[in-house]
């Protein structure tokens, strides 16, 4: 029997193709194949918000390579992602190959092993509806807003910009977290910290956690209020005598780490790798569709990267039962195979993110691997073994201690120090993972001495400390992704595409790898809030997630979800588009007086960003570009960001900088050193190996070149993309945008031909 497996990319038809055998042939769809078309709504709203798809640009020569596989098997297995997206791309090969026929069925595995693709052979299905209509309603809200916001925001604010529904609340996340740092009020405090000496070493340090009533510190935070009142209270702890008045030992179970979920997986690497969410899901892409693993070909190493499933298949538990046991021991191993909690709207068919196989150890096949693929992989394997290892016993000592009469035993005059510090009796699971080097440092103190309670103890210091309390931080990767999953904005498929769009678009960007929102974003922002409060509201975002879910469920149905929230969105819009004039921000004063008429300039908000201009428009028009463009008002200048490039010639770090062909790196020691650097693209130059670096012309457009010129010519105006040509395996791709807002990757070699739609105006995944 002639079998055809379709899937959705080559390196995903590799692996697969190598586990199936000659009886099957596998094909890749290279993505999505049909889509809303791109230069109009493509959404009959009058007709139930009718869908119409079209063949993407491009897709024409993968479709008829398709139908043919299809028209000349027996049966034909859809086996794209297991999630929403993946059931319509199945669905929408479905249509092109005449889906309505009974030979063709739909395969879902959450790993590419034989065990699981086989097992999928097996037990075919048929394509589910209610997931495909989850996606095509996520589709259609997207659109709906997307091209209902854009038009608005160039009427409003600039030609260019667009809006999603999703991103949208993200950026106001960020735009709410830097507003409550502006606004938050500093206020001081002091702490006391005293080192004392006892029978036995070390010293130790101990905290004041409590004293007299005179100095009126109250006891909920003990937050001492300023240098005064500290000074009193050290001068009056000087002549005391100390007393270790108890012991306190607790014993404590530290329980190991749930297995990798996608928002977690992307935390984790953030934090420990400085990965992108991007970054992150690029990679977990290329270890789950198979690496090439020397003489056993294509290996699918991790399984599927997007889920919120914390469950784990039984016999993965038992080959990382038989690992732990035979490398750390039987102690390592807990009574019963933990299993951890799923959150009420995960997808309890799919898994958690785990290792594949047990015989494939990261150290084992590190050189099989690239650097990003084996810290990565790293990072999932030791998660997911610790995850199955019995609990850390741990030890928490504190020490209280008091003030000692004069002659007598302990004056109880409320005065407290405490010191704690805890020692790990078994450490389980820490044996082989913690989250972080601090993970009991800090917050659970350090070494104490071996002491008996009633000891008196030598006062050695005295330390008065200054604080101040601290505004909320800035969102990083990480902390971004944790506070959409837990305000249920997006899904796990949707985190990285958030992130990366908001930046693309300009509306944030990272000052010392935090997202702060540009002046632009905190524009589009403000007048999308004001004008559409409800689809911008967080509350409002995440019960649509809900409604998804439901339509997912069989629950609800997907035109009753669309239309429900179309009325609202409509009529705001209307009314939106009819306030007259232009959003923008207001100039900034400043000292410097026109050289032409004498008069003040401030800094005015234009189409490219904030300039100089004078305040005798029209009479005077004198204008002028700003030395440093900030990207917010009270913002870091572009200047003083630091990056982690080092200067060549004398070793100290980078700075960013915007000079009028576009931004450079330059040597932060300036200017004792005038080392200068472009940015480079990441991709290499296909004529001579140099760097591509993006410039900028005479009349202010982007474009990018070799490193090299003019020694060599190689020029383009569109952005290189470091993807490999999956037609004809070239280095990079061109990101092309139209006047529209599509975004369209097609290869550098005109010979190839080769274009795949990447994005639009509004959001296509989130």
């Amino acid at each position: 029997m002639n079998s055809v497996v379709i899937v959705e990319s080559p390196a995903k038809s590799k692996t697969i193709n190598k586990i199936l055998g000659k009886d099957f042939t596998v094909k890749a769809s290279i993505g999505h194949v049909k889509d809303l078309p791109q230069k109009k709504l493509g959404v009959d709203v009058e007709h139930n918000f009718e869908p119409q798809y079209v063949v993407i640009p491009g897709k024409e020569k993968v479709i008829k390579e398709l139908k043919k596989a299809a028209k000349e098997a027996d049966r034909v297995y859809l086996a794209t992602d297991p999630d929403r997206e993946g059931e319509a791309i199945a669905w929408h090969i479905a249509e092109e190959v005449n889906g309505k026929s009974d030979k063709v069925y739909r395969i879902i595995f959450n790993e590419i092993t034989e065990r699981a693709v086989k097992e999928a052979i097996k037990n075919p299905k048929r394509i589910d509806l209610n997931k495909v209509d989850a996606q095509q309603a996520r589709r259609i809200l997207d659109r709906l807003v997307g091209y209902g916001l854009s038009p608005l925001l160039w009427k409003k604010v600039r030609r260019g910009l667009s809006a999603g529904r999703v991103q949208s609340v993200a950026v106001r996340l960020i735009v709410d977290r830097e507003r409550e740092i502006s606004a938050f009020q500093k206020e001081e405090y002091w702490s006391i910290n005293a080192q004392f000496d006892g029978s036995k070493p070390p010293r130790f340090w101990a905290k004041l956690s409590k004293t007299d009533a005179r100095y009126k510190v109250p006891d909920a935070k003990f937050l001492i209020p300023n240098e005064e009142t500290a000074n009193k209270i050290v001068n009056g702890l000087k002549s005391k005598e100390f007393v270790l008045t108890k012991i306190e030992r607790k014993q404590k179970k530290r329980m190991p780490y749930p297995p990798f979920i996608t928002s977690t997986l992307q935390q984790a690497a953030a934090r420990e790798l400085r990965f992108s969410a991007k970054r992150t899901m690029a990679i977990a892409q290329q270890l789950y569709e198979g690496v090439e693993i020397g003489k056993e070909g294509a290996v699918g190493l991790i399984t599927y990267m997007r889920t919120d499933s914390l469950r784990l298949a039984p016999e993965a538990q038992e080959w990382a039962k038989k690992f732990i046991e035979k490398m750390f021991g039987k102690d390592y191993v807990p009574e019963k195979p933990p299993v951890y909690k799923s959150k009420a709207s995960a997808q309890e068919a799919h898994e958690a993110i785990r290792p594949t196989y047990a015989n494939k150890r990261p150290e084992d096949i590190k050189q099989y691997l690239t650097k990003e693929q084996f810290v990565l992989y790293t990072l999932i394997w030791t998660r997911f073994i610790s995850s199955q290892m019995a609990p850390a016993q741990l030890e928490q000592t504190t020490f209280i201690i008091g003030l000692m009469e004069q002659g007598a035993g302990v004056r109880g005059e409320g005065t407290e120090l405490r010191a704690s510090g805890t020692v790990i009796r078994f450490p389980g699971f820490m044996a082989l993972y913690t989250e972080s080097k601090e993970d009991i440092g800090e917050e659970e103190g350090g070494i104490l001495p071996a002491l008996k309670e009633g000891e008196k103890l030598n006062l050695l210091e005295l330390q008065p400390k200054q604080h101040f309390t601290q505004p909320p931080p800035r969102y990083s990767e990480a902390t971004l992704v944790k506070a959409l999953e837990e305000k249920g904005i997006g899904r796990p498929s949707t985190y990285a595409t958030i992130l990366s769009t908001i930046q693309d678009r300009k509306y944030v960007h990272k000052l010392d790898g935090k997202f702060a929102p540009t002046e632009l974003g905190t524009v589009v922002n403000d007048l999308l809030v004001d004008k559409f409060s409800d689809v911008l509201e967080i509350g409002f975002t995440a019960k649509m997630e809900d409604k998804l879910d439901h339509i997912e469920e069989g629950k609800m149905k997907w035109v009753k979800v669309v239309k429900d929230f179309y009325k609202p969105f409509s009529h705001d819009l209307t009314e939106a588009t009819k306030t007259p004039g232009k959003v923008k921000p207001q100039d900034i004063p400043t000292d410097i007086k026109c050289e032409k008429c004498g008069l003040p300039m401030v800094i005015r908000w234009g189409r490219h960003g904030r300039f100089m201009a004078c305040t005798g428009y029209p009479n005077c028009k004198n204008t002028k570009p700003l030395e440093t463009q900030e990207s917010k008002v009270g913002a870091q200048p572009a200047s003083t960001v630091i990056t982690e490039e080092k200067c060549p010639k004398c070793g100290a770090p980078m700075v960013l900088k915007a000079g009028r062909f576009g931004k450079f790196l330059a040597c932060s020691k300036y200017p004792e050193c005038k080392t200068t650097k472009p940015i480079a693209t990441g991709v290499k130059c296909p004529e001579d190996g140099g760097d591509i670096i993006e410039r900028r012309s005479k009349k202010g457009r982007s474009f990018w070149s070799c490193s090299n010129y003019p020694k060599c010519k190689f020029a383009s105006w569109y952005r290189p993309v470091p993807q490999k040509c999956p037609q004809c395996s070239a280095d990079f791709l061109l990101e092309k945008r139209s006047m529209t807002g599509t975004i369209t990757l097609q290869c550098y070699k005109k010979d190839c031909g080769y274009k795949e739609e990447a994005g639009q105006l509004e959001e296509v995944k989130a």
